[in-house]
């Protein structure tokens, strides 16, 4: 009678093995399309054997535990590399948009409206007596200024555009190290009992995948399963079931946000975004912080080169009634805004008679001042007295254009990359149908056949009692 109810006990067994691995096959089914879910499988073990005699008889199989299938060190790669295409993607963006503020091929650009200028004053000095040639010298100067001011606010709106999405990424930040935390509670809980948290811990790696495309950041996990993240440095983010805080505060009048962290308990903001140097974040904060900067920084100086170089030449002429000219621009109060500041004169914008052509009086003829001018172009005025004004426009655009291409390029071979490792990924934890819809065959047929054992066990437990009653 022992070996029958063993038997009943057997195919109990199975049919609950039979039942949890169907039930995990439908989970896995259920989430063939749910981002970083990794397929599960149940391991089942030898069940403790009995003892009769001399004999060991098995007592079946149990279920160990529902394992995902996962590579660690594959999911810290794909983290790796997604926090580099995070930051590829975005400086790609933002230095296309940097480097259409100076597409001089679809469009009239900077260039051609300095050009345009000293070429009106090429003009004047076949013309010097000409009141026409005066008046373009002038329109010329005002749409080259009106140019200087377009490139400064384009530029502005670039860097206004990134404080928007500096707001909008330490936003993300904050829900998702808000969440981990409150993963890291619910791992640890799960798993203090003996059981692992595979659900909780696809979310947490999907959740770490996310935040590395934000901002680089490195990742720990104790001995209990809880992950602590550190991110600018030594900056914690997540400790435990403790998460901090991002946020965001202008710092200047150009409206720059800085990015401070408020650990968990602690009434101090520490300044992080000059320190985050990968992702998304990373990659636009240095995108405002240096490469917009920079060229700013360059336009200014073309502005105020420009404003000098002509100034100090007008000065010494003398306008169409023979006197003193004086200034073409108006003098730069802010050389760090000359970009909105380049104006004409108030003499020469309500009279273009002001306009110097020569440096005599009474001498109609004269054309030195306009001769001089017009020459300014091709006058070595930069990096010491070896380049021009085009020489100097063109090597800051081109090295923006340099700058582009190579991020597209790498963020092109780095997308590729990440591709392979997702399908590498993929091919380890993904969910295949197939294969799953086998399992689910195979599982049914094992409890079909463990129904027939203790129905089996039945019948010989019937006939027992039956021998009895004979």
């Amino acid at each position: 009678m022992g070996k029958i109810h063993a038997m009943m006990d057997i195919g109990k067994r199975s049919m609950m093995n039979s039942q949890t691995a169907l039930q995990t096959v439908s989970h896995n089914i259920a989430n063939k399309a749910t981002e970083g879910y990794s397929r599960q499988r149940v391991e089942t073990t030898t069940a403790e054997p009995v003892s009769e005699g001399r004999l060991q008889i098995g007592m079946g199989s149990k279920a160990a535990q529902v394992s995902r299938v996962n590579n660690p060190f594959l999911e810290k790669q794909l983290q790796r590399e997604t926090s580099l295409k995070g930051y590829l993607d975005s400086e790609a963006e933002l230095l296309t948009r940097v480097e259409q503020v100076f597409n001089e091929q679809s469009v009239k650009g900077l260039n051609q409206y300095v050009s345009d200028f000293f070429n009106s004053y090429r003009e004047l000095a076949n013309t010097p007596e000409s009141l026409t040639a005066r008046t373009v010298v002038k329109e010329t100067a005002e749409l080259m200024g009106q140019d200087f001011a377009r490139v400064g606010k384009e530029l502005t709106e670039i860097q206004g555009d990134v404080n928007f999405q500096v707001e909008g990424r330490v936003e993300e930040v904050n829900k998702i190290i808000i969440e981990v935390a409150s993963l890291n509670q619910k791992i640890v809980e799960v798993e203090v009992q003996g059981m692992p948290a595979n659900d909780q811990r696809d979310r947490r790696e999907l959740l770490l995948k996310k935040l590395n495309e934000i901002m680089d950041i490195r990742v720990a996990e104790g001995d209990r399963g809880a992950v602590t993240v550190m991110a600018a440095g030594n900056g914690i983010l997540v400790s435990g079931g403790d998460a901090a805080e991002l946020s965001t505060e202008r710092m200047d009048e150009t409206g720059r946000l800085e990015v401070f962290v408020k650990s968990a308990g602690s009434p101090t903001l520490v300044p992080i975004g000059s320190r985050i140097q990968g992702g998304s974040l990373g990659a636009i904060i240095k995108v405002r912080d240096q490469v917009v900067e920079d060229i700013k920084s360059s336009m200014n100086l073309l502005a105020n080169t420009v404003i000098e170089e002509v100034n100090q030449v007008h000065s010494l002429g003398v306008n169409r009634q023979g006197e003193p000219a004086g200034l073409f621009f108006e003098n730069i109060s802010h050389p760090d805004k000359a970009l909105f500041e380049i104006k004409l004169s108030s003499k020469i914008k309500n009279d273009v008679s002001q306009i110097a052509s020569g440096i005599r009086a009474n001498a109609p003829g004269d054309a030195t001042v306009a001769h001089v001018i017009s020459q300014i172009q091709n006058k070595n005025v930069f990096s010491g007295d070896v380049a021009t004004l085009d020489d100097f426009y063109n090597s800051q655009v081109g090295k923006i254009g340099v700058l582009s291409q190579r991020s597209q390029k790498a963020n092109q071979a780095q997308g590729e990359i990440l591709q392979q490792l997702g399908k590498l990924r993929e091919s380890i934890s993904g969910v295949s149908l197939d294969e799953e819809a086998t399992k689910m065959i195979e599982f049914q047929k094992t409890f079909d056949a463990s129904a027939r054992l203790i129905r089996t066990a039945d019948e010989m437990f019937d006939t027992v009692l039956n021998l009895k009653r004979l």
